[in-house]
């Protein structure tokens, strides 16, 4: 059953690493990825320079929702070539907007993958009661936009029969119903993420501990990765977000749940900002009935693990040849 899935964990569980990554996606500057940042830097620019010229500074003000591009973003390196002092530099900038603009003190911190860690993801369809809970706690944590309402987690109501086509995720009322599964869809963090070959700019790449990420201040707004993700988790920012002052998260990470602008697409990130500092996702913390498990895919004896080569698992849209990090599963 699943053979992809048994064959992923088999080799890991063997101690053999998982399938060297493409050198564009991640991991040291080598020269293709030196190459394809270029282009990207390039790419990025130019883009930038013909919306200034085609649509005219205050146009391009508007439309951005934060007065245009600043200067400094405009020649700022791609993230994987920051040093640690341009990092803090950048950080530095991005706080003291924050406190102009929202009277808020805000932390960016930027917490790096951990060392033999990969991340992974189980949801318990037959414990899941459809309550929400963690779409919402998802929300809190991740500063997400409350008017336009945006929300990473859409939770699917589904009948016995599991056809995924005829799911609704605008049900109301009183849940669990009778003869109805749950199922949240979040990003899959997938290991053939389509979303990070879509990406012109390179705006979106896999971590080395699985997790798929966006710098928001590299992204061009063009859709593509949203249009290429087969399970709708990207969502892209029409207007200013809107978040009042009280509401906002201040414990934030640079490529996690720092407060984005209009014109840029956001996601689920496995609130890496909290699972690198050896916490749970905020999602599985708030599961009031435990559907929710999280680990490590490389740690033999995580519960994670035993679930994955015990269980009955569901892979969902397995046919895209994803590999994705999030799985479901059934009593």
């Amino acid at each position: 059953m699943l053979k992809t899935l048994r064959r992923r964990l088999n080799v890991i569980g063997e101690g053999t690493a998982p399938a060297a990554p493409e050198a564009s996606d991640q991991g040291p500057e080598t020269p293709a990825l030196a190459e394809a940042m270029g282009r990207a830097q390039l790419t990025r620019r130019t883009f930038l320079e013909r919306s200034a010229v085609t649509a005219g500074v205050t146009a391009a003000a508007t439309a951005s929702g934060c007065g245009g591009p600043a200067w400094e973003e405009y020649f700022q390196q791609h993230y994987k070539r920051l040093s640690d002092e341009d990092k803090q530099v950048i950080f530095a900038r991005l706080e003291a907007n924050v406190k102009a603009r929202h009277g808020v003190d805000v932390t960016i911190n930027d917490p790096q993958p951990i060392e033999g860690v990969e991340f992974g993801y189980a949801l318990n369809v037959s414990t899941c009661t459809g309550c929400r809970q963690c779409e919402y706690a998802c929300a809190e944590e991740n500063n997400t936009s409350r008017d336009p309402e945006m929300h990473y987690i859409r939770v699917l109501e589904l009948d016995r029969t599991f056809n995924v086509m005829d799911a609704v995720h605008d049900y109301d009322g009183q849940v669990p119903r009778d003869g109805k599964f749950y199922m949240p869809v979040q990003c899959h963090h997938c290991e053939n993420a389509p979303c990070v070959t879509a990406c012109p700019v390179n705006a979106t790449w896999r971590e080395d501990d699985g997790i798929v990420v966006v710098d928001y201040d590299w992204c061009i707004g063009c859709r593509y990765c949203e249009t290429a993700c087969p399970y709708d988790a990207r969502r892209f920012n029409f207007s200013e977000p809107n978040i009042s002052p009280a509401d906002i998260n201040p414990n934030q990470g640079y490529l996690s749940n720092r407060l984005r602008k209009a014109g840029v697409v956001e996601k689920c990130h496995f609130c890496l900002h909290r699972v690198r500092e050896g916490l749970n996702p905020a999602c599985l913390e708030a599961c009031p009935v435990g559907a929710r498990k999280f680990g490590n895919l490389l740690d033999p004896d995580s519960e994670l693990r035993r679930i994955l080569e015990n269980g009955r698992i569901y892979i969902f849209k397995e046919e895209q040849g994803t590999l994705p990090r999030f799985f479901y599963y059934f009593d």
